[in-house]
């Protein structure tokens, strides 16, 4: 081999034209064969966000550091599961209602330690419940069974169509993180969800409440990085809703921001 070609420097590592937003998946069995599986909409979502999305279907804590290390933002989707509630200190309420212990057991941690880091946290329904889990609140597990709250579920059997139309307002509060964003007191969202905020966990701020007073968004008020967690489905039809849209835009715009102080800036291409 050439001395010379021994003394070249290696190449400097590319930095993504997009920031690379982690989505973690959920566990199912098709048939008796165990699949890993992500919604296309949080896919869509991350597309919207200006993002690229990279699927994690599940991670040891030694594969924990790693994955940060490639992370430009952490997009926590919604799913059939609940979490498992012995995280909380309590008993299943209802045994008929789907669990994914295998995504709780390491979304847990991993939560956390994005937050340390400051990576840019988007969390969508059961992404905000696995939040305030993860971070030492506590969830109703049938938040439609507690005096004073209405039923939050869409009506069983309903299409899609129907069971992710807006159903209810949202009242922002004043000056935080979602008022900036959107620029409104109040909005209308869909509303998929029988399990809710409970014990808000330390250290997080309320952004927006039903009028039941259930928390419908939250954010973590110490973090070093971008944190949003909302109950409801913004990835629904995202791109022909505004609230939606803003909301993404923000995610987005923090990802770049942090992969811009981690990695460098995206490279300028010359014109051809």
């Amino acid at each position: 081999m050439n001395a010379m070609n021994d003394m070249t420097p290696p190449s400097p590592p590319i930095t993504p034209a997009r920031p690379l937003v982690l989505v973690p998946s959920c566990n199912r069995l098709l048939g008796e064969h165990p699949f890993y599986i992500a919604g296309k909409k949080y896919i869509a979502a991350v597309r919207l966000a200006g993002c690229q999305a990279l699927i994690v279907p599940s991670a040891q804590p030694e594969e924990m550091a790693d994955l940060l290390s490639l992370a430009d933002g952490v997009l926590l989707t919604g799913s059939p599961s609940n979490v498992h509630p012995s995280h909380f200190g309590e008993a299943v309420h209802d045994t008929s209602l789907p669990l994914d212990p295998d995504r709780d057991s390491w979304t847990l941690p991993f939560i956390r330690a994005a937050i340390d880091r400051g990576i840019p946290l988007f969390g969508i329904c059961r992404g905000t419940q696995e939040t305030n889990v993860a971070l030492g609140g506590s969830l109703h597990q049938a938040v439609h069974e507690v005096q004073g709250h209405e039923d939050h579920r869409p009506a069983d059997q309903a299409p899609a169509v129907e069971a992710y139309a807006p159903a209810h307002a949202v009242q922002v509060t004043p000056g935080g993180v979602l008022e900036r964003i959107v620029g409104q007191r109040e909005f209308t969202v869909n509303s998929v969800h029988g399990q809710a905020v409970n014990r808000l966990a330390d250290g997080l701020r309320v952004e927006a409440c039903a009028p039941d007073g259930v928390v419908e968004a939250f954010s973590v008020a110490d973090s070093p990085g971008f944190s949003l967690c909302v109950q409801w489905h913004p990835e629904w039809l995202a791109a022909g809703n505004p609230v939606s849209v803003a909301m993404l835009q923000a995610f987005g715009h923090a990802c770049r921001q942090y992969r811009d102080r981690h990695r460098g800036p995206e490279p300028v291409r010359s014109a051809r």
